[in-house]
């Protein structure tokens, strides 16, 4: 991402109430799916509204993300939270991901597809993805995020190459937009 991108979203975090604090719903939804021990990503988790609940969950959790001031807000949740939480200021579109392995990598409304490539390499053999994202469909109610920003429908089954398809959804749901939701284990 440009510089550009960095500071509008630390000027996101800086306004008082921008950053939602509660987990998602979807991932929250997962719970029976997602492991309670080992090594969690968030990828892009922002001000760590996810990261935090993983951590409650009892995984050691890194939190990588492009703003800073998004960072110091999740590591403030997470003192309050009396969770720990290892974060990472960097911008993923130009820096490598932490290396892992990794038991579970979460990404919840990012899309930035050369990822999908590198996921398979830093989870551990059995690890676990979940990823979630809008797609094209999500511009019939709502005009955020842009197209550029969002999956094709049925596009997100023939991301996850070489991962196993544990879960998939696609459709309205539980956050109100039009989203493709997997689950996907790396093979043993």
């Amino acid at each position: 991402m440009p510089d550009t991108d960095r500071l509008k979203w630390d000027a996101k975090y800086g306004r008082p109430d921008t950053a939602p604090s509660q987990p998602s719903l979807l991932l929250v939804q997962l719970d029976d799916l997602v492991p309670r021990t080992g090594k969690a990503l968030d990828v892009a988790g922002g001000a760590g509204r996810n990261a935090i609940w993983l951590a409650q969950l009892g995984l050691d959790v890194t939190l990588v993300d492009i703003s800073e001031v998004g960072l110091e807000i999740a590591r403030r949740r997470a003192a309050d939270a009396r969770v720990s939480l290892n974060t990472v200021a960097a911008d993923i579109e130009l820096e490598p991901l932490p290396a892992g392995p990794w038991d579970l990598i979460v990404s919840v409304h990012y899309l930035w597809r050369p990822l999908f490539a590198v996921f398979p390499g830093i989870l551990k053999p059995g690890g676990i993805l979940v990823f979630t994202q809008p797609t094209i469909t999500n511009l019939q109610r709502h005009d955020k995020p842009p197209a550029e920003y969002l999956l094709d429908d049925g596009e997100l089954p023939r991301l996850v190459g070489e991962l196993e398809i544990v879960h998939y959804e696609e459709g309205w749901l539980a956050e109100g937009r039009h989203e493709a939701l997997l689950v996907a284990r790396r093979p043993v």
